[in-house]
């Protein structure tokens, strides 16, 4: 039996008091690991709830495109080969969801009006707006509008390992602010915004263009796989080579790992809120 574990991330630039944002994520994760649930319900549950928080630019918070639009993109991949994910979708609060269905599926993405008349066929959440709202609306969960020429593009990332070792990655995000409506970040590409494959799982955050040249996940993947030593000292120095090496300076970004064995951890270049929870045996 494997130790359940969880971590999460609550994107790149986003400062410390984001931490507590994280929590309650985290908790629905771990009851769900505890009760015996699955890597995927765990891991997508607890994206569920950080795309519900309007802080977080995900779901329900996402920025504005260059055009007036919100439009969010997610992705899900398991330690045993399967893969969900989406790219632009309108009205979609929940993208996670989507790529729950998709795993199963013969085709494993959907971008666009596509992607939402496939969802809708299945029953899954819309909402007619969405999208971060001005800063006197947000109410008591703090100043998270964004200053007129600056750039949000962080997001959420959730890993969970169940009590038989399973692994699973969610990512979702709205985007970039001050990006036209058909730009494509990192979260819905394989091996650059997440990479899982058998026991361990990589998820990034941050400038999605330069995660994605770097195809960042996928390289700390490998670095992770070829030491036998898969502590949290170890994920965290592959991270941080991840970041040194192939990352100019001048790029937010983050990540988070995690491996078969031993707790979740975070690395990066800027502050980036992040939590991990380890079952005691």
């Amino acid at each position: 039996m494997a130790r359940p574990a969880i971590v999460a991330h609550g994107g790149a630039g986003a400062g410390p008091e984001r931490r507590a944002n994280l929590e309650p994520a985290i908790e629905v994760g771990r009851a769900i690991l505890e009760a015996g649930g699955s890597a995927i319900e765990a891991a997508v549950e607890a994206c569920v709830l950080l795309e519900d928080n309007p802080v977080f630019n995900a779901g329900t918070g996402s920025v504005v495109r260059t055009d007036g639009s919100v439009l969010t993109d997610a992705s899900l991949q398991t330690g045993d080969g399967r893969l969900g994910f989406v790219i632009a979708m309108e009205d979609t609060p929940n993208p996670i969801r989507i790529c729950v269905d998709l795993l199963d599926e013969e085709i494993n993405g959907l971008a666009g009006p596509g992607a939402r008349r496939w969802a809708d066929a299945r029953g899954h959440l819309k909402a007619d707006v969405i999208g971060r709202p001005p800063k006197d609306e947000i109410g008591d969960v703090g100043d998270v509008g964004p200053k007129p020429a600056e750039i949000i593009g962080d997001t959420v990332g959730v890993i969970a390992r169940d009590s038989q070792g399973n692994i699973a990655a969610a990512t979702s995000t709205g985007g970039c602010s001050h990006r036209p409506a058909g730009r494509v970040g990192d979260v819905a590409l394989p091996g650059s915004g997440y990479w899982v494959n058998g026991a361990i799982a990589v998820a990034a955050t941050g400038i999605g263009e330069a995660i994605t040249i770097a195809l960042l996940s996928k390289r700390v993947h490998e670095r992770i796989s070829a030491t036998r030593d898969q502590s949290v000292d170890s994920l965290e120095a592959a991270m941080q080579w991840g970041i040194d090496n192939h990352i100019a300076a001048h790029h937010q970004v983050g990540l988070i790992a995690l491996c078969g064995s031993g707790i979740g951890t975070g690395v990066a270049n800027t502050d980036m809120p992040w939590l991990a929870w380890q079952a005691d045996s």
